[in-house]
């Protein structure tokens, strides 16, 4: 979804920051060293994923006495605050939601590596990929705060019952019990073929669970052309889906004009059109949020069913925290990060909903619904098999652009799935100028 931009404030160095202190230190000490500091942090979140995070900072301002606050960038986290460390006015701490942003700014040399403090919570609270994700050319920059669980399929319980259809473990079983829910008269699948990163969203779910998670990782850095039989392999059997038009709500046309919001509104809108839709585990948050269903009795979810084989995927993608050198008060900007890598701050917005964490440190119990935690199980669980979202670690000109590569040739697709080795050409083609450019 896209946000408003808002500048970013100017912050405030009121007092030197002990950098031997902890976040534990201060708190338990009463002696509040960062007491009315300023510590500004930048991130893409608006609404109540901003007031919800801003109860996190409040949180660690009650600890510390500092004044911690969150400014939303909008959706574009890295030309605003690009555009912020040109100027001079970096924030103290950025939430970077793409892997290929952390790169960048750990190669423009705009990122401070983290302390030893929080390289240990690190350590001890995440799986290693999450330390990986959050290093560059092994140095850690970043810490995974929040991140979303994008291997979920949701379904309404009742129109599951009323069409005989069941909870699919397999790609095969999701196609038949999409093929009970269309003769029953409700379309299958709505699919958000308007937003192309949903598209990406399904490719690589599908992908992972057949090619597995070595050739994921070499296809994520173009180290695999997307030429390799595995690709054509993987396109040919989302293409069973995307052939099977009678399963797709208004059909593949149809499905071009629907956006992820419409696509929701489809299953669990005032009149359901649809019975599944794939994406997130931010769906729980639209069902919920706009049409007040009940998770776990009105909406559910079952995993991504494994394809053609495959192990059951789990892809995940998230945003990173990380501290800026030019940041104002990057002292304190530290002992923020410190603090978000451990189970209190992300046990301050798991209560509220509309979050999952990957510290491992955090009981699943903390979360306020049922639904949630199976969610934050798997994720957990899954380990070192979690993989990041291809199209985040890509250059936004192939992954991450509206209207262009990927995104195109996957709506392309979606329209007319009937040459998988084409389509796969024409996204190596993309790739190859991405990535050399």
């Amino acid at each position: 979804m896209r946000r408003q931009n808002t500048p970013l404030a100017s912050c405030i160095v009121l007092i030197l920051v002990s950098s031997a202190a902890t976040c534990d230190d201060l708190g338990d000490s009463g002696n509040k060293e960062l007491n009315g500091l300023n510590i500004s942090v930048a991130g893409a979140w608006t609404g109540s994923e901003q007031k919800n995070f801003q109860k996190v900072l409040d949180n660690f301002n009650d600890k510390t006495g500092a004044k911690a606050y969150f400014v939303s960038t909008g959706n574009n986290v890295s030309p605003v605050v690009g555009r912020k460390i040109e100027t001079g006015n970096a924030p103290d701490v950025a939430l970077l939601p793409q892997l290929s942003v952390l790169e960048q700014f750990a190669d423009n040399g705009w990122l401070e590596p983290l302390s030893a403090t929080a390289r240990a919570a690190v350590n001890d609270n995440y799986a290693n990929v999450w330390r990986e994700y959050g290093s560059r050319h092994g140095t850690l920059y970043g810490v995974y705060f929040k991140v979303a669980h994008k291997s979920t399929v949701w379904y309404s319980p009742e129109t599951f019952a009323r069409a005989g259809a069941w909870r699919p473990s397999t790609f095969e079983e999701m196609l038949s019990a999409g093929q009970a829910m269309s003769d029953s008269g409700l379309d299958a699948f709505a699919i958000a073929g308007k937003d192309g990163w949903t598209l990406t969203d399904w490719f690589e779910n599908v992908y992972l669970s057949q090619a597995g998670p070595e050739k994921y990782d070499a296809l994520a850095a173009h180290e695999l052309k997307w030429t390799d039989p595995s690709i054509v392999d993987a396109l040919a059997e989302l293409g069973k889906l995307f052939n099977k038009k009678h399963l797709i709500a208004g059909g593949p046309d149809g499905a071009l004009n629907i956006d992820f919001p419409g696509s929701v509104k489809k299953v669990f809108g005032p009149k359901p059109e649809a019975g599944m839709v794939y994406e997130g585990d931010f769906v729980a948050g639209v069902a919920q949020g706009q049409y007040d269903k009940s998770m776990g009795k009105d909406a559910d979810f079952f995993p991504f069913p494994a394809a053609k084989g495959g192990a059951v995927p789990v892809i995940s993608g998230g945003d990173a925290a990380v501290v800026l050198k030019d940041g104002r008060n990057a002292a304190a900007g530290m002992k923020l990060v410190e603090y978000l890598a451990t189970p209190e701050a992300a046990a301050v917005w798991a209560k509220l909903g509309g979050f999952l964490s990957p510290n491992k440190q955090l009981s699943i119990h903390t979360y306020n619904k049922i639904t949630t935690r199976a969610m934050a199980d798997s994720l957990v669980n899954a380990d070192d098999r979690v993989r990041f979202d291809m199209s985040d670690q890509a250059p936004a000109s192939f992954g991450g652009t509206d209207g262009a590569s990927e995104w195109k040739i996957l709506q392309d697709f979606l329209r007319d799935p009937s040459d998988p080795k084409a389509t796969a050409m024409k996204l190596e083609d993309a790739a190859a100028n991405a990535y050399r450019n």
